[in-house]
């Protein structure tokens, strides 16, 4: 009777198991500006947003524009997409099904787009000609210039811990505004042109800059201040910088013929996990916030691959001979 009864118990279990739901996946894409095939081309054939699939393979989603570098999904309506490109800010509000451009002639080379979690329908952007700022969900954009000493940027967060709280990457270092983008003021930061800024989903005060010549930094307050972080890539330019969404502890940074480097301690130590990769020129990185300790890298040229731990070993993740200067993760789609 014990053993009927235990093999029952044993079955339900695994029966259990069998019918239930999967856990949702996040939508993942690619920004990609340009191919290696269409370089010498006008024609944007092979550019622009795609989403990988379950099985692996990348589909084209969205408009086919050239110059795409960065996307963003609204906090509160996962249909609503903003897209930044060479030729300004597109806007979906229906999935993807339609697109409209939504800035003006003068605006253009928007390097990066974010939503602020905080005001769903604030979002702001990092531009060639200085940041721009929206209330309306992305419809229509204002210059936000208040505050800069210069107003090339290529890089923005907003701090989903802090409405308003905004960080931008300029050539004169990172400011900071506390108003949503309206006015900024210069953070304890070096005089130099930063590429990348990431958060930590685990302890938003940390926070990882990547810089022009001058490597990696880390701040540990939220941004008032920072330190040097590591020497192996002291003089690197790093375009690449990201923090698992998981722990802390986890940060890696990349950049142009310097591959990855990553710390397992929250940058206090570094390692190189360059070999094996296809090429030497990274332009992202990104944790996956699915599978624990994946880490993803967009090489120039060379496609995408991922590690699962922590760069010693490396995967061919598809995209071959595409430029993508972002990869996103997005909520699963409703």
């Amino acid at each position: 009777m014990s053993s009927r009864l235990s093999r029952f118990l044993v079955l339900a279990l695994v029966a259990g198991i069998a019918a239930a739901p999967a856990a949702p996946v996040s939508r993942f894409y690619a920004a990609v500006s340009m191919t290696k095939a269409q370089k010498n081309s006008s024609t944007p054939q092979d550019s622009g947003l795609y989403l990988r699939q379950a099985d692996g393979q990348w589909t084209n989603f969205g408009p086919r524009i050239l110059g795409v570098t960065s996307l963003a999904t609204s906090p509160v309506n996962p249909a609503s997409l903003l897209l930044a490109s060479a030729d300004g800010v597109v806007r979906t509000t229906d999935g993807g099904k339609t697109w409209r451009k939504t800035t003006g002639w003068e605006v253009a080379d928007v390097r990066a787009i974010v939503f602020d979690h905080a005001n769903p329908a604030h979002a702001y952007a990092a531009t060639a000609w200085g940041p721009l700022r929206s209330t309306d969900g992305g419809a229509s954009w204002q210059l936000a210039q208040q505050g800069l000493a210069r107003l090339y940027c290529q890089t923005i967060l907003a701090d989903p811990a802090s409405g308003g709280h905004v960080l931008l990457g300029t050539e004169d270092g990172v400011y900071a505004s506390h108003d949503g983008a309206v006015t900024w003021v210069r953070t304890a930061f070096p005089a130099v042109s930063v590429l990348r800024l990431a958060q930590s989903a685990a302890d938003p005060k940390l926070l990882l800059a990547g810089t022009q010549g001058r490597g990696a930094w880390l701040s540990r307050d939220g941004g008032q201040s920072w330190t040097a972080a590591d020497p192996g890539s002291a003089t690197a330019n790093l375009y690449a910088a990201a923090i698992s969404p998981h722990t802390a502890t986890q940060l890696a940074v990349g950049g142009w013929d310097i591959g990855v480097r990553v710390s397992a301690d929250g940058g206090r130590t570094w390692a190189d996990r360059t070999a094996g990769l296809p090429a030497k020129n990274v332009f992202v990185l990104a944790f996956d916030p699915d599978v624990k300790g994946r880490l993803w890298a967009s090489t120039f040229e060379e496609g995408t691959c991922f590690s699962d731990d922590l760069g010693r070993t490396w995967r061919d993740g598809g995209l071959y001979g595409a430029y993508a200067f972002d990869l996103v993760f997005l909520p699963p789609a409703p």
